[in-house]
């Protein structure tokens, strides 16, 4: 296999009939996300993809909730691990290091099947507990691999609360990309997926939608023409985004998958299940021995509380016979008490008396030694929880660490390049200041009516003729630095990009910064854009289809975008070609 071949794998053909590629690197460690309704590809692109990456060499693992996965066995060595008797191996949370481990140090791709899970908590904490491993395995290992997570609104969606798990997800696909460690998340309802993945991910497959709901999400990220095309493509098709080429949209015909497809509708034809490769025999014994690990130290707790409960009746029965004895002895007293025959009393009752006595001693020491035992069994227990909650705690005070220390890093990280954009726009301005006066030394001009609009971060320099008199010819140059923000508002279109910002998941400041961007040098294409305010070009997409709903930019051809014509009124700018 050529050095090419193990970078890029081939999935499908464009719709001019070139073959597409995708690259290892980006799918490994990027943040993926597909789409589409029943029956129209979803999961035939994502076991395409799967094929290649471990036709390639590469592991991954795969939460299928369905149970429709098992069919890259066909061709590939994969461990089949969930709660059905068809799995290689029934497992449950407590083997989600074991899963992270033989993933990742192994490279042993798995199939977590959760389908089969009567218990719904069940199967959420062992995808969240493998997730987390993998999360913080991946920071020390750093090795690209791929978590694919099949259904993934249940997990994090758009209407509902977001749990543990969901949280664990985003912060997997916000912050997993410079461990090595990607995602990809497939959906039937992209309406239904919070919209923080979705535009956060940097590559996207859109096949067939239907719903207005959907499609209009198509319309935000893409663009509102491809929201009426999304629905007229054919069982395969798709819309591929991309943020590492050019080419923004690519409509795309993936291939077939080449093994069984079990997760194909039944029909009236006869199933005949292939026969599946199998993983080694010492893989699944030393799952096994975790499993039978927990039963036996299961069993223990439960003949200790066996135990302990026997201990509990044979005292209270005790204490009824010792209660008993006690009654008798009393009555034979008072009988005693009774009789006026001295002599009756010295002949008969002493012997008894004696009895008694002894009865109550011998019970009232088995009711120690018993009460002695059951304290000695409490201790046990209490002993093996202290331990448990002791390492639980220690767990969580080393995550609390990591975390922490994490979140540091990458707070310098972000400071630091705060910082250096700072440090450039400074050099920019004094280039400036020189250049300005060069010209002036050489005698050069400066035309008084050309508009200067200048980007400086946050901040925005301008120069614009005064809005109260539109006759004037005078150019307020800004030297008072005031922020592009509120010429907006001046020329009263401040509504229109909080709106557009609103819808598009991006915040004002970006939007701000975007129309700034395209007043000082457009009319630009969307990663030149996306270039210049350090986002993503597929949250951008989306920002300047809103901006265009507003009516505060237009298309431009060759999909480039500037500020439409009413704006660029108010602002006195004119078009480089003009």
């Amino acid at each position: 296999m050529s050095e090419q071949q193990q970078r890029e794998i081939l999935v499908g053909e464009t719709d001019d009939g070139t073959d597409l590629y995708l690259p290892v690197v980006e799918l490994l460690t990027g943040r993926g996300f597909v789409t589409g309704k029943s029956g129209s590809g979803k999961s035939n692109t994502a076991s395409v993809i799967a094929e290649e990456l471990l036709e390639a060499g590469f592991p991954l693992l795969i939460v299928d909730t369905d149970g429709e996965y098992y069919g890259l066995k066909e061709e590939y060595e994969m461990l089949h691990a969930g709660a059905d008797e068809e799995c290689d191996i029934q497992i449950g949370p407590e083997h989600a290091e074991q899963m992270a481990e033989l993933a990742l140090e192994e490279n042993v791709p798995i199939i977590l099947d959760v389908s089969g899970y009567l218990d719904e908590d069940v199967a959420d904490e062992l995808l969240r507990e493998t997730a987390r491993q993998l999360f913080v395995k991946e920071k020390k290992m750093k090795k690209p691999f791929l978590l694919v997570v099949e259904e993934v609104h249940e997990y994090i969606p758009e209407g509902g609360g977001v749990g543990e798990t969901g949280n664990l997800l985003i912060k997997i696909g916000k912050r997993g990309r410079k461990h090595g460690l990607g995602i990809m998340g497939i959906s039937q309802r992209p309406a239904d997926v919070k919209k923080d993945f979705i535009t956060q991910a940097n590559w996207l497959v859109w096949h067939r939608l239907t719903w207005d709901n959907d499609t209009k999400v198509v319309g935000r990220i893409i663009d509102n023409e491809y929201s009426e095309l999304v629905s007229d493509l054919d069982d395969g098709q798709a819309f591929v985004q991309t943020d590492w080429d050019e080419v923004d949209v690519r409509k795309v015909q993936f291939r077939r998958k080449r093994t069984f497809d079990a997760g194909a509708t039944p029909g009236l034809d006869d199933f005949e299940r292939p026969e599946l490769k199998s993983v080694s025999d010492t893989l699944v014994g030393d799952l096994q021995e975790i499993s039978e690990r927990k039963e036996r130290e299961q069993d223990r707790i439960n003949e200790l509380e066996n135990e302990l409960e026997k201990k509990e009746k044979r005292i209270e029965t005790l204490e009824d016979e010792l209660e008993n004895a006690r009654d008798i002895s009393n009555a034979a007293k008072q009988m005693a008490d009774a009789l006026s025959n001295p002599q009756t009393i010295q002949t008969q009752l002493p012997e008894g008396d004696g009895a008694d006595d002894e009865e109550l001693r011998r019970l009232h020491e088995e009711i120690v030694d018993l009460e002695r035992e059951c304290e000695l069994l409490e201790d046990e227990l209490e002993e093996r929880e202290a331990a448990l909650e002791e390492a639980e705690d220690e767990r969580e005070r080393l995550e609390a660490m990591l975390e922490s220390r994490t979140e540091t890093i990458e707070r310098l990280r972000m400071e630091n390049e705060r910082l250096r954009r700072r440090v450039t726009e400074l050099e920019r301005e004094a280039d400036g200041d020189g250049s300005a006066g060069d010209a002036e030394s050489d005698g050069e001009e400066v035309p008084a009516d050309d508009p200067i609009v200048q980007g400086d971060g946050d901040e925005v320099e301008f120069g614009y003729v005064s809005i109260d008199d539109p006759d004037a010819t005078e150019i307020v140059v800004a030297n008072e630095r005031r922020e592009f923000d509120e010429l907006l508002e001046v020329i009263g279109i401040t509504d229109s990009v909080e709106a557009a910002s609103d819808r598009s998941q991006c915040t004002v400041e970006t939007a701000t910064r975007v129309v700034a961007v395209l007043a000082a040098d457009g009319p630009l294409g969307t990663p030149a854009i996306a270039d210049r305010v350090d986002r993503s070009p597929v949250a951008v997409q989306g920002l300047v289809s809103e901006l265009r709903t507003e009516s505060v930019l237009d298309r431009r051809e060759g999909r480039e975008y500037g500020l439409s014509e009413p704006v660029r009124s108010k602002l006195n700018l004119v078009e480089p070609n003009e």
